[in-house]
């Protein structure tokens, strides 16, 4: 057994959903059948993940606690590839506050309450008992990782872990403001509305284009084939059913232009993805 499995299932056995990331700190690929999010990420309550495969698909949402996904054949070769052991906070009922530099820490010291600190590569995890929604550059160097999204395991740390403050919450309502744009501001073709809804619920379609914001924002490398990839699958799954909104759109052309693509290659990615759906 290697040794970020065993790592694994110390954390499954203590109900921490946990997952292996491979170089570069990203969560292995969809499986082949749900490359580009063909399966439609439909939620799958009896097993991990939010589809039917017995592959580690969709990056965070694989997390688990059971012990014979995290043993099988497909998870078990990935083990012996992967670079680190990586956690669901908000599937745990915890959030990470990531400090990434020295004076992000030294704000943290003044601004937040005192909680257990785990020291990271460049700065250091705060952990609060508690979840919420995530948020990435809430202010320079500082981002939230709770919900739909996933931290390194980077060992126990020490301190005592308090309650999630309201000090944390507070610095993802700047988000909207300095993130994301009015809906006017976007001007590109949505859907035509005449294909059947497969949206059980708004919150299916809310998770997806959640997802499809983390991915663009996660990016290490390649944005603009990031961009337009995550464009495709977002049209593939929701553009034929006029579920998507101009809101919708400017969520993610927000993502891609906080990662430094302009709004016109925005507009491009988004028509040339219609394009290649036939849309």
């Amino acid at each position: 057994m290697s040794p970020l499995l065993a790592t694994a299932l110390t954390l499954a056995a203590r109900t921490v959903p946990v997952l292996p990331l491979r170089a570069g700190k990203l969560p292995f690929g969809n499986c082949p059948s749900c490359r580009d999010n063909a399966c439609g990420g439909r939620p799958n309550m009896k097993t991990s993940g939010p589809c039917d495969c017995s592959g580690l698909c969709h990056g965070w949402a694989a997390a688990t606690t059971n012990t014979h996904t995290l043993t099988s054949p497909a998870w078990v070769r990935a083990w012996g590839q992967a670079q680190a052991v990586a956690y669901h906070p908000g599937g745990a009922g915890l959030t990470v506050v990531d400090l990434d530099n020295a004076d992000a820490i030294a704000w943290a010291r003044q601004a937040l309450p005192a909680t257990r600190a785990v020291p990271s590569t460049r700065g250091e995890h705060w952990i609060y008992r508690g979840a919420m929604q995530s948020a990435n550059a809430v202010r320079d160097g500082v981002d939230i990782k709770s919900t739909m999204s996933y931290a390194r395991w980077l060992g126990p740390g020490i301190g005592t872990m308090t309650t999630l403050p309201e000090a944390v919450r507070a610095l993802i309502a700047k988000e909207p403001a300095t993130v994301r744009p009015t809906p006017h501001a976007i001007t590109v073709p949505l859907s035509t509305g005449r294909g059947e809804c497969p949206h059980r619920t708004p919150a299916y379609l809310d998770r997806g284009i959640t997802m499809a914001e983390e991915r663009i924002t996660q990016a290490s490398s390649a944005v603009h084939s990031t961009v337009y990839r995550t464009f495709l699958a977002v049209l593939s799954a929701h553009g034929r059913c006029g579920c998507l909104t101009e809101l919708h759109a400017a969520r993610l052309f927000a993502a891609a232009q906080a990662r430094g693509e302009s709004a016109r290659h925005c507009s491009d990615a988004w028509s040339n993805a219609r394009t290649a759906l036939g849309m």
